[in-house]
């Protein structure tokens, strides 16, 4: 009984950290179903002589954009719907730094009535296997004029749907 009192408020926290530290078992190149290639830029290192964490955030944002533009036929200034970020991660298990080419790999964990769980590998050079950061984030598709969710449907579901990755790694 009293084991439950402890345990029941951090069941949250104990869950999402389990997520997080699973992490790494998405490091396989693929689990991945659409790709970019970005090439790092000299301003990207930092005084370590590696890209800085900030960077990598928006390599994230970078292709789940392209990939909301390109597939899903988003118009980010006219769409009735805009995605809102509300929750983001990234775990980081080895450097990159430039030069090099960075191959981001996308994957969509899950789909909701208005949101959609992304999640990135980033590969250095296209010939890495293991990513050497995984990392995402949460959108929650809202009206535009309202700001209140609108459910996702139509194509736009259909072409998140085409990368879901139902596989679970072991």
């Amino acid at each position: 009984m009293t084991l439950c009192r402890v345990v029941r408020p951090c069941y949250q926290i104990l869950k999402r950290e389990k997520s997080i530290s699973s992490l790494s078992d998405y490091r396989d190149r693929s689990f991945y179903k659409y790709f970019i290639d970005i090439q790092t830029r000299w301003r990207d290192n930092d005084i370590y002589g590696h890209v800085n964490n900030v960077v990598y955030g928006e390599w994230i944002d970078t292709i789940v954009n392209k990939y909301l533009i390109e597939r899903c036929s988003l118009e980010p200034l006219q769409s009735p719907s805009i995605g809102f970020v509300v929750s983001s991660y990234c775990q980081y298990f080895s450097p990159t730094s430039y030069p090099s080419i960075i191959s981001a790999g996308l994957l969509i964990k899950k789909i909701g009535k208005s949101s959609v769980d992304y999640q990135v590998g980033i590969f250095e050079d296209n010939q890495a296997l293991k990513a050497a950061a995984v990392g995402g984030f949460t959108h929650v598709f809202v009206d535009r004029a309202t700001r209140r969710p609108r459910p996702i449907d139509g194509q736009f579901r259909v072409q998140l749907a085409s990368i879901l990755n139902e596989i679970e790694p072991k």
